[in-house]
């Protein structure tokens, strides 16, 4: 590539809006992939990481400098997390009805996804701080990098482990529902919820709006309780 190409290239990189354009359409491409194949596993949320990572080791990028450029999307979560509270409203009678089995099925099925991670960290020898940094890997991104800096976890690597655990659910848990025979919207979407976070209420709400709320309650449930709970109960052991 001549000295003039370069030059344009790296003017086009070193644009405000180039890595907000290409993570829009490496995302919009993993939408596409999705629609037409209909199977789990080509997620857009999977496929536009993949494809994110590919382009910028391709292009020689720094992740700082991606972060930084990404800026005004990430600005947009605040509002579609808020947003989140339509279905809520709209499905509030429902929830009402299903309160008492939403409370029961959150304090189970957290705590044994919070345990279960803890106690086969601790079987396989990993070092404390990793231990604390899988231990909120079942909520959304804000709030276990938080809960892992209280914890002596490590925060960014806490994001990885949620993306992961948010991604495997995806894939393997609607498949798990139809398998012991769920069929009711209502559990259906507050498992996604629980397990699978913000890319669980997603496919919840692509399913019906019943399915949603109860994803967003039970993501919002268990971003609560977490939160509250694991520093408190990591405190209480290391006094004991």
């Amino acid at each position: 590539m001549s000295g003039s190409l370069l030059l344009a290239w790296q003017a086009i990189m070193d644009h405000p809006l180039f890595w907000v354009g290409v993570t829009l359409a490496a995302y919009q491409s993993g939408v596409v992939l999705y629609e037409r194949s209909g199977m789990a596993v080509f997620h857009p949320v999977l496929v536009s990481i993949l494809l994110l990572i590919g382009i910028i080791l391709l292009l020689g990028g720094e992740l700082s400098a991606y972060h930084q450029s990404v800026t005004p999307l990430m600005v947009l979560i605040g509002p579609a997390t808020v947003a989140l509270a339509v279905p809520l409203y709209v499905n509030l009678k429902r929830i009402r009805e299903f309160l008492s089995p939403v409370l029961v099925t959150l304090l189970v099925g957290g705590t044994l996804a919070t345990l279960a991670t803890i106690v086969i960290a601790w079987g396989l020898r990993i070092e404390h701080s990793l231990v604390m940094t899988m231990a909120p890997k079942s909520v959304t991104t804000p709030i276990a990098m938080l809960v892992a800096e209280q914890t002596g976890g490590i925060a960014a690597l806490a994001a990885v482990f949620v993306m992961i655990t948010a991604v495997i659910a995806a894939v393997f848990g609607p498949w798990l529902l139809r398998i012991v025979g769920v069929r009711s919207e209502a559990a259906w979407g507050l498992s996604m919820g629980i397990c699978a976070h913000a890319i669980g209420t997603a496919l919840s709400l692509e399913r019906s709006k019943e399915a949603g709320a109860f994803a967003a309650l039970g993501m919002s449930l268990m971003g609560i309780t977490t939160a509250i709970l694991l520093p408190l109960a990591v405190t209480l052991w290391l006094l004991i």
